[in-house]
């Protein structure tokens, strides 16, 4: 083992011990750093009275927002491009008040016109995470298993960040919350780059490039946002806003 470290530490590469694997997989699991807790201290504290969701699914199904949204009625809007799920998520708030649903993605420069998806006939070879998985890139399904022949593209409306928040008259925004399967960086960045919101943001991060993440916590720290990882998502919040006073 001592050679093989050498040999890979000449060539610029370090291994992972497995113990430090292991244990950082356990403590993620078990951490009080979760998505819910952050959420339930910032609707307790009465910090969310407005929030967009970008990639809503079925509002149920790996849903961290449902709960608060069904809870404490905040203004929300939520935005799910792929017209199954659309439906689905339509149903699920039927009953909620302060909804306001677009079946859209949001698309930077126009760049996205469809999306990858399993195509309906084989969703029950995969589990149930899959139909949350619609992506502009086919290698991100294949990357979870999907096989090729399975994957279909479906043409989706597309909206940008500013017509979306002029469409809905969204002056303030108390949190942007996204799940958008590799497309997360563009639109968190377009948020801060081409408006004056400055929300909590929440958006998962493993599969952004690793040149364009660096961009964005650039951009993220000239906002003048701290931020941290709370398991496959980053919790950003601006520096004047005392999240961890609890009192």
């Amino acid at each position: 083992m001592k050679l093989i470290k050498k040999i890979s530490g000449l060539f610029g590469y370090k291994l992972i011990e497995k113990n430090h694997f292991k244990n950082s997989r356990s403590i993620a699991t078990d951490s009080f750093l979760t998505v819910h807790n952050l959420l339930n201290i910032l609707f307790e504290k009465k910090k969310i009275q407005s929030l967009v969701q970008i990639g809503a699914n079925d509002g149920q199904s790996f849903d961290e927002l449902n709960l608060y949204i069904k809870k404490y009625e905040p203004r929300s809007i939520l935005v799910e491009p792929i017209k199954e799920n659309f439906l689905k998520l339509k149903e699920n708030y039927k009953n909620t008040n302060n909804i306001e649903l677009e079946n859209s993605a949001i698309s930077i420069d126009n760049e996205i016109s469809f999306l990858y998806k399993v195509d309906i006939k084989f969703e029950k070879k995969y589990d149930n995470h899959i139909p949350a998985i619609p992506s502009f890139n086919k290698r991100h399904l294949i990357n979870h298993g999907v096989k090729e022949k399975h994957i279909v593209k479906e043409k989706i409306n597309t909206i940008n960040i500013k017509e979306l928040l002029n469409k809905y008259n969204i002056n303030k925004l108390d949190l942007f919350f996204v799940d958008a399967e590799g497309y997360d960086g563009k639109i968190v960045y377009e948020l801060i780059s081409n408006t004056n919101l400055r929300p909590f943001i929440i958006f998962e991060f493993i599969h952004i490039q690793n040149s364009f993440f660096e961009k964005l916590k650039k951009k993220l720290i000239d906002e003048n946002y701290q931020f941290f990882e709370v398991k496959e998502n980053v919790f950003c919040f601006p520096k004047d806003e005392f999240f961890f006073n609890r009192k």
